[in-house]
């Protein structure tokens, strides 16, 4: 993806905001994201569509991998920016189950279930679209710490990024988009009740073995309180991963040994082999302080039971960068405070609703894991639910608000489990 040189760029900074500069003469951004996966994406196209200077900085060079399965989901797709094509490596019709690798079964469906990226190619694509709508681009950036009070601040209505190298950049809000060991969340006191390590490996296979998994994912529920595995096929590559509690380092990876062996798969060397803990935030975490607000894995936003977090980026940073722009909008305060409310409401509503049920599903699942498997591999009702949360058409908390047999079966699990 090309993009201006740093210097280049504070040019085009400075002739965009010359009516904005803080004392020393830098320019001041109406909003500054930090982080560019999918929730920094999101909330600076959000933030430059409606108008405003925005910054993005991100601390790699892009594109650069990410730890991630790559399944985009409908809620995903639907908070995509207009016109945004997904660089879909297969389009996904049937689900294999299995019970620590026993009880195999094969749910199919006519329509599309989900789609299957790479994050290189998905994070570029919605940085550039960010770009599109007039956001500026700083890559190979790291942020050391953010200020909202101090000499490096000139009023009560600007916020200070401190970089590494010492250079300040200041802004009106400020969006922290920078992942789960997120230094933005550190400031805003982000507490996490969830932790779990994910390890994957991305295995190039031959045509023979592409061919028998295209268009059908694995789902195995794991041997641990709490784990599954999965693969999922991107043309000639696998991508399979597992995941469970942290704390079960040694027993999480012997658990990916065994699933790759299982499959067949030990004689393929991966292309990748990597791990990434993933936070879930607690009830009572929060989501800005001052004028910083924070998004997606920043702040601890994804389904607890299936540790899904793309949507939750996308759908939280939409929302940060909308907020970012009120905030910045604000002259005192009070206003910013509000506002910041108003933010963190939103997320709630919404969001905080579906991590609820999620916890009630995990809980279920960490105990009655067997119960599970067989709901959804033999009763056509907890399929269907499956597949409608997949495509999109509702989400588990909609399921559990809407539809009272789902909520009187999540019930029953709750007392058996």
């Amino acid at each position: 993806m090309g993009h201006a040189s740093n210097r280049e760029q504070k040019h085009i900074v400075s002739s965009e905001n010359a009516d904005a500069v803080g004392e020393h003469g830098e320019p001041v951004w109406d909003v500054v994201v930090v982080g560019a996966g999918p929730a920094g994406a999101s909330a600076a196209y959000a933030a430059a569509v409606a108008g405003r200077q925005v910054l993005l900085l991100e601390k790699a060079e892009l594109p650069r991998y990410k730890t991630c399965g790559g399944g985009i989901i409908g809620p995903s797709r639907d908070s995509l920016p207009p016109g945004f094509e997904l660089p879909l490596r297969d389009r996904v019709h049937a689900v294999t189950f299995s019970l620590n690798g026993k009880l195999a079964r094969t749910r199919r469906s006519k329509r599309m279930l989900f789609g299957l990226i790479n994050r290189p190619e998905f994070d570029a694509g919605l940085v550039e679209q960010a770009q599109k709508a007039g956001a500026v681009l700083r890559t190979g950036v790291t942020v050391s710490r953010v200020e909202q009070h101090g000499p490096a601040v000139p009023d009560r209505r600007t916020v200070a990024v401190v970089l590494a190298d010492g250079e300040t950049v200041l802004a009106r809000a400020v969006v922290g988009a920078d992942g789960s060991a997120s230094r933005i969340g550190a400031h805003v006191g982000v507490k996490l009740d969830q932790v779990d390590l994910g390890l994957e490996a991305e295995i190039p296979v031959p045509e023979t073995v592409a061919e028998d998994w295209a268009g059908r994912v694995l789902i195995d529920w794991g041997p641990m309180p709490g784990s599954y595995g999965w693969v999922f096929p991107k043309g000639q590559t696998l991508t399979v991963g597992v995941i469970s509690a942290r704390g079960e380092g040694a027993a999480t990876k012997r658990y990916l040994e065994d699933f790759i062996a299982r499959l067949g798969l030990a004689g393929f060397e991966p292309a990748i082999s990597s791990g990434h803990l993933t936070r879930c935030r607690s009830d009572d975490s929060p989501l800005s302080r001052g004028r910083v607000l924070v998004c997606g894995d920043a702040a601890g936003l994804l389904e607890p039971w299936t540790r899904e977090g793309i949507s939750f980026a996308l759908r939280s940073g939409r929302l940060a960068g909308e907020w970012a722009v009120r905030i910045s909008e604000a002259h005192d305060a009070v206003d910013a405070r509000r506002q910041a409310l108003n933010y963190a409401f939103a997320i709630k509503a919404g969001l905080g609703v579906e991590m609820g049920v999620g916890r009630r599903m995990l809980a279920i699942f960490e105990r009655r894991p067997g119960l599970l498997h067989a709901a959804i591999t033999g009763f056509r009702p907890a399929w269907k639910a499956f597949a409608d949360i997949a495509r999109g058409s509702t989400t588990l908390a909609g399921l559990v608000r809407t539809h009272g047999m789902a909520r009187r079966a999540l019930e029953a699990m709750d007392r058996r489990a």
